[in-house]
């Protein structure tokens, strides 16, 4: 199993359960999440309620909550929404931040790639949720999902040079 961690925070961000196709020559990553049910569930153990005398909802405390496979699989945390001027600001720095983990041709890949990046997510701004690892830590890489159009189910993305490959 491989896992991808965060290159600044060390946070565990997605693994290889979730498949990923590659967006802007590579720069970010795609991924499709998707609502589950966690809770309580129900079992048939054969009996039957009604011949024994108990009712329908016998005792039974359903605590069942949907959530979003990705974002409880690796505990992201939902941030405020960025206007334009944050989010630039942010990947001013992040971007400073990042470069300073590369190199070789991965570095100069995200160079040549990352403004046409950046501008694809601008163009999705007000559409986006924004998610940070566990952790919490400021300078961490984003997580972005939104919907798109007609889904009921969120799509992610990642900025893939901001991950590292974990073999577990």
């Amino acid at each position: 199993m491989l896992v991808y961690q965060d290159k600044l925070t060390g946070d565990e961000l997605l693994s290889d359960s979730f498949p990923y196709r590659e967006l802007e020559n590579g720069v970010l990553w795609e991924v499709d999440g998707k609502w589950v049910v966690q809770g309580a569930a129900e079992f048939d153990i054969g009996a039957n309620p009604s011949a024994e005398g108990g009712g329908d909802d016998e005792g039974v405390d359903d605590q069942a909550v949907k959530v979003v496979d990705i974002v409880d699989t690796f505990r992201l945390q939902e941030q405020p929404a960025f206007e334009k001027k944050q989010f630039i600001t942010f990947m001013k720095r992040y971007i400073k931040n990042i470069t300073g983990k590369l190199e070789g041709e991965e570095l100069e890949c995200f160079k040549k790639n990352i403004e046409p990046a950046t501008k694809y997510l601008l163009g999705k701004l007000k559409d986006l949720q924004f998610f940070v690892g566990e952790s919490m830590h400021d300078d961490g890489s984003l997580v972005f999902a939104y919907y798109k159009e007609g889904a009921t189910d969120p799509t992610f993305l990642y900025f893939a040079h901001g991950l590292n490959e974990i073999k577990c």
